[in-house]
């Protein structure tokens, strides 16, 4: 991907409780600002928190904002719809509203989607073309790369594999942190610090969710065949609980070659929801770049 990151750009997280901007140059954060979402905010309200957030870091050299919601969105024209955590938005032209505040190209994306454009330019998935990102967190959710595009279906819904039926409920019902409160009335943090001391019942545990995770891991493969999956989200960390039972599950894959091709990683980039959304930028640029190029073939 040859796009200039000595271009800056503003990449915006929006999160339920807080938003976090930063201004990305040279693949990293040079500046950044965090403010409080405020609970049970109303929609102009969380607006203005979010503007006043992005105006502490705009500048005469800003070039673009990128940012990344938790819900599902209009991409093409920059429409959030219901955000988690933010029972107020249910209907935000964010886009428009961006862009006539500070007069840049704005573009929105939901936060999985922006996890695995960041790991594409800036962490784990720089080398590979074909990859899923995948959020291992309160939820279990993914990102889409297909031949170096980030692919978000017609309606942004792609990746949504947490969403798929399995045995009684669906994949993220036990493939994420919820599978330790939803299966064993326990805290997953909880269960983390045990494991951490070696407790055999919390080790079982992770066990399990590893397992269960193989199998939604399974049904990517099967979909997608990418090279590489990179785990992120707060359970990614303790994959070397769950490892051993995840790659026991996915080595039953029919297609021995997928198995031995695939490489599975860790998200080891802590800022990836900033550098993410700032990503859209840089992502629509080399977009506009490549279409410009088939049109001067043609």
């Amino acid at each position: 991907m040859n796009i200039d990151k000595n271009i800056p750009a503003i990449g915006v997280d929006l999160g339920g409780t807080s938003v976090v901007a930063g201004v990305v140059k040279e693949s990293k954060i040079i500046s950044q600002h965090k403010s409080m979402v405020p609970k049970g905010g109303t929609e102009s309200e969380v607006i203005e928190v979010i503007c006043n957030t992005i105006g502490a870091l705009v500048n005469d050299n800003i070039e673009g904002i990128g940012i990344g919601v938790p819900s599902v969105v209009d991409i093409e024209k920059g429409i959030v719809y219901d955000v988690q955590n933010i029972p107020s938005w249910k209907e935000v032209h964010i886009k428009d509203i961006l862009e006539q505040r500070f007069d840049l190209p704005v573009f929105v994306n939901n936060d999985a989607n922006c996890f695995a454009i960041g790991e594409k330019y800036f962490g784990k998935g720089k080398k590979y073309k074909d990859i899923v990102a995948l959020i291992v967190g309160t939820g279990l959710a993914a990102g889409i790369i297909i031949d170096d595009k980030l692919y978000t279906g017609y309606n942004c819904g792609s990746g949504e594999f947490g969403m798929i039926p399995y045995l009684e409920h669906t994949y993220e019902y036990y493939s994420c942190g919820q599978f330790f409160e939803n299966v064993h009335q326990l805290n997953g943090a909880t269960v983390f610090e045990l494991a951490s001391e070696g407790d055999e019942k919390a080790l079982a545990m992770f066990d399990e969710m590893g397992e269960h995770l193989g199998h939604a891991i399974t049904t990517i493969l099967y979909s997608y065949d990418p090279e590489i999956i990179i785990l992120g989200g707060s359970v990614s960390q303790a994959y070397p609980f769950f490892k051993k039972a995840l790659w026991d599950r996915i080595k039953k894959v029919a297609f021995k070659p997928i198995v031995d091709r695939l490489t599975i990683d860790i998200s080891n980039q802590g800022n990836i929801a900033v550098l993410g959304a700032a990503a859209l930028y840089y992502d629509s640029s080399l977009s506009q770049t490549d279409t410009l190029k088939n049109l001067n073939e043609l």
